[in-house]
């Protein structure tokens, strides 16, 4: 087993990814460095073999892809994960391991939107996502990590082998931040500076299409991890609405004794049976949600044996 694994999924980097290797070496000399080059078509393979790192393929193409095969194959006690673009400095990764190693952190976020991320990305859309998913995030559940979608991050050996990576592509560092707050993992934040990307790299990531994503993949881990208060919001909405078309029928029946509007009441109605249908699918979810809580913990003595043995 590695004592620290740096982890860099790659796609078309060759202009940046040799210096990347060359920085991690130097800032942790005694980790090995593991490139996963995902379908590049230019040297990125040549460029990692020639500066020593391992490096192997992972023809399933999407950055959740990559992360899933490095979290299945690589064991270590301590994974450091970095984009292989050079737009994340070298200089952090000691403190960010150290928080694994000395405070038994499950997860380091590499925090660029409190240093310099807005003043180096020259990409304005790219910014106000990153804002909106982190407001999204905090607003929904209830968290202190300050950047959601950095690709800047160290795990422990516990949180990387019970961590079911579920996306494909670019919206997997946010399922990592949700699942951390859902499981209740200890996570640290660290203040990294940032820096854009060097001329002739270009940004894998679309705006729109890949922002779509990660907003879709919030809402479902929402709907997942929070039954109760996501199903609920649906009752409540649908219980409002059913009130606020019978409530005109009501006072015509308290004024004349006749109902006037029948097709009115009996939409009113099947709306507020889709209520209590609603409610009582957050009840059944949200007990389920906490026998797989109780499966999840069990799970991590079953992790944390298998290590010492």
């Amino acid at each position: 087993m590695d004592k620290i694994a740096v982890l860099i999924p790659c796609y078309n980097e060759e202009t940046t990814i040799g210096k990347v290797i060359r920085d991690f070496k130097r800032e942790l000399p005694e980790a090995v460095i593991y490139v996963y080059n995902n379908n590049s078509t230019d040297r990125t393979y040549e460029e990692a073999v020639k500066e020593g790192a391992i490096v192997c393929n992972e023809y399933q193409q999407g950055k959740g892809n990559v992360i899933r095969r490095m979290f299945r194959e690589i064991e270590a006690e301590c994974y450091l994960m970095v984009d292989g673009d050079d737009t994340y400095p070298a200089e952090y990764a000691r403190e960010m391991a150290d928080k694994v190693f000395e405070r038994k952190a499950d997860m380091v976020v590499g925090d660029r939107l409190s240093s310099t991320y807005y003043q180096e990305n020259k990409r304005p859309f790219h910014n106000f996502g990153n804002t909106l998913v982190k407001k999204l995030v905090n607003l929904l559940f209830k968290n202190d990590i300050r950047d959601i979608m950095t690709g800047y991050r160290a795990f422990s050996y516990q949180f990387v082998k019970s961590y079911p990576v579920l996306s494909k592509g670019f919206e997997i560092e946010t399922e990592m931040s949700i699942h951390a707050i859902d499981k209740n993992m200890m996570v640290e934040n660290v203040v990294i500076a940032y820096r854009d990307r060097p001329s002739g790299s270009e940004s894998k990531l679309n705006t729109y299409a890949d922002g779509y994503k990660v907003v879709r993949t919030i809402l479902r881990l929402y709907k997942d991890f929070r039954p109760m208060a996501f199903f609920g919001m649906i009752c409540a909405l649908l219980s409002l609405t059913s009130f606020a078309f019978f409530l005109p029928v009501l006072i015509e029946y308290l004024k004349t004794g006749w109902v006037m509007k029948f097709p009115t009441l009996i939409v009113c109605g099947f709306v507020m049976i889709a209520a209590l249908m609603s409610l009582f699918t957050g009840v059944i979810l949200n007990s389920l949600r906490h026998k797989d809580r109780q499966i999840f913990e069990y799970l991590l003595h079953e992790i944390r044996f298998r290590r010492k043995h």
